[in-house]
């Protein structure tokens, strides 16, 4: 039995098109440009509208990255935004446990990136 060559080349693009999808479909817990820019733009504005707060600031967000996830972020800044809401909603958000750790930690990291990237 020979193998024709159209068989081999034909084996070799799907091996080499699996391997590559199975490199691209993995976990994605990637935050969004748009909020990377805003976050790094806010601080900024917070830090001077430096060339220097660039770098620092970029370095802050790439630091909280590395310890939370998008959800988890999302949920935190969420939860922050809430917190300052007048009434009954604000007051649920402000005095629940689960609420305060997730606002916490999120607190913890940005405090860990500032001692790391300032």
């Amino acid at each position: 039995m020979t193998i024709k060559p159209k068989f081999i080349f034909l084996s070799a693009m799907l091996s080499f098109s699996t391997s590559f999808a199975s490199e691209n479909n993995c976990k994605d817990d990637s935050y969004p440009t748009a909020v990377i820019a805003d976050y790094v733009l806010g601080c900024m504005a917070a830090n001077g509208n430096t060339f220097a707060s660039l770098h620092q600031c970029s370095c802050s967000i790439d630091y909280i990255k590395s310890r939370m996830s998008y959800e988890e972020y999302e949920k935190a800044q969420t939860i922050m935004q809430v917190q300052l809401d007048r009434g009954q909603r604000g007051i649920f958000y402000r005095d629940s446990n689960w609420a305060k750790n997730r606002v916490e930690e999120l607190q913890k990291h940005q405090a860990e990136s500032t001692l790391r990237c300032f």
